[in-house]
């Protein structure tokens, strides 16, 4: 390809100069070649359009051969069959694409569907427990008033029987050791009786020394009582 025809291609003014033997020059070239020739005819070489309109090829095509013109039609179905065939297949691909699009949208909103149910069965499962809790809370909230109330109400009865019990064991205590001591005396384990004193009743009454010890226990049983 010369040089000529390499600036064809990339021209962009979308003009050419043709001559009557038809050689082909670029716009640049083609005006250099009219202008530095004097001896060419100006109808030997014709300034046209590189891609001209439907209407002027119609026009055209209606002076030339039917050999030609059969030619276009071929070459213009050609076009038409291949840009519908690519026509045909990106509406298969489209086509499939949406379908696949639409089958994932669907399953999305059942996805949706079944989560929005399963969020009204949580609600639902909260609102209840929340219910419970508050019943459970009252609930404990009474117990423990009640369990106050009555710890508070028991204290004193449970100190009155602990010092109740700790007297009568220190009475006990205190009535054991004076058991002893009045067993555990000289005048009781003898080896031979002693003889009474001689009195003038017939009546044997208690020593006042005995008399004594027992009014002593018995005040310091109820002093233990008292405390």
């Amino acid at each position: 390809m010369s040089l000529c025809e390499d600036m064809l291609v990339a021209s962009n003014s979308g003009y050419a100069w043709v001559t009557a033997c038809s050689h082909v020059f670029c716009d640049q070239h083609g005006s250099g070649e009219l202008s530095c020739s004097p001896a060419i005819c100006a109808l030997d070489i014709v300034h046209t359009e590189l891609s001209p309109s439907e209407k002027y090829k119609a026009m055209v095509l209606a002076g030339l051969r039917q050999e030609i013109v059969h030619q276009e039609r071929l070459y213009q179905e050609n076009n038409f069959i291949r840009a519908e065939g690519h026509l045909t297949q990106m509406e298969k691909i489209y086509t499939q694409q949406i379908q696949s699009k639409d089958v994932e949208l669907t399953s999305t909103k059942g996805e949706v569907t079944s989560m929005k149910k399963v969020l009204e069965e949580y609600k639902k499962k909260f609102s209840d427990i929340s219910e419970k809790l508050k019943e459970r809370n009252l609930q404990y909230q009474k117990l423990q008033g009640l369990y106050d109330s009555l710890r508070l109400r028991n204290i004193p009865v449970a100190n009155h029987e602990g010092i109740t019990t700790l007297s009568f064991l220190w009475l006990v205590h205190l009535f054991e050791i004076g058991a002893m001591e009045i067993f555990s005396s000289d005048n009781f384990f003898v080896g031979s009786p002693i003889a009474p004193e001689p009195s003038n009743s017939l009546l044997s009454f208690a020593s006042p020394s005995g008399e004594l010890e027992q009014q002593q226990v018995s005040s310091r049983a109820f002093k233990v009582k008292r405390i």
